[in-house]
């Protein structure tokens, strides 16, 4: 495993940093990168740095040339990339009299736009190494809710595109699942994390998740997988 490479988009934080850090007790060297690359390299530090086999990069999903300049990095650094782990995403939320076009845009350009900019970037890389996409999604890629009409929409539309490039891929032994969390302890839509939390999915589960797709047998495939706390409170 010393010699597989990761990509995770929007790894400074959150999910990204979790499966990041899962990753590298593993053995995998992992490139995250953000919007920010000061919150990047401050990531990576956290992290174990260069010696622990992390690269920090800046890079803006929704800009189709900051990916492609990203995968170039990876491989100028590292000379293969084998798994794309596609988590930048945005949470905004308003019923649509108060949704205006701007947070519209945002949203379905980073949480869907940018996915197919990251996959299209690695694409080539991942097809060599017969590597792995993951995408990460939500359970509201298929459950509805008041205010979630930008966020609904750009969760449905990455559950559908995963699936599809699922099956664009599987015959070149390119493996693709999208995974769809709920509650998760995350800086997600400006939330900080605190004890309050106890009870949600935590960054570290979503890696030890990633870790064990990544062990499955070549000839299984979990195309999509669900993931909720166990026990929410009551309401």
């Amino acid at each position: 495993m010393s010699a597989k490479v990761v990509y995770i988009t929007g790894g400074s934080k959150g999910i990204g940093k979790g499966i990041a850090a899962r990753l590298l007790e593993e053995g995998y060297r992992v490139a995250i990168s953000s919007r920010n690359l000061e919150a990047a390299r401050e990531a990576a530090a956290a992290l174990g740095g260069e010696a622990a086999g992390v690269l920090a990069l800046e890079s803006d999903v929704r800009q189709e040339q900051d990916e492609q300049q990203a995968v170039q990095r990876i491989l100028q650094k590292w000379g293969r990339l084998d798994v794309l782990v596609a988590n930048a995403g945005v949470g905004i939320f308003a019923p649509i009299g108060e949704l205006d076009a701007g947070a519209w845009r945002q949203t379905i350009d980073t949480n869907l736009t940018g996915v197919f900019n990251s996959v299209k970037a690695a694409l080539q890389a991942i097809r060599e190494s017969k590597g792995y996409i993951i995408t990460i999604a939500s359970l509201a890629g298929t459950n509805f809710f008041a205010g979630g009409t930008a966020y609904n929409a750009s969760k449905f539309g990455l559950v559908g595109f995963t699936q599809a490039l699922m099956l664009d891929l599987r015959q070149e032994d390119v493996k693709v699942t999208t995974i769809m969390p709920g509650s998760v302890a995350s800086h997600f839509h400006d939330h900080t994390p605190s004890e309050a939390d106890f009870w949600k999915i935590q960054p570290e589960d979503i890696g030890q998740l990633v870790h064990d797709l990544l062990q499955m047998h070549p000839r299984a495939l979990p195309s999509k997988v669900e993931i909720r706390p166990t026990k929410p409170p009551s309401k």
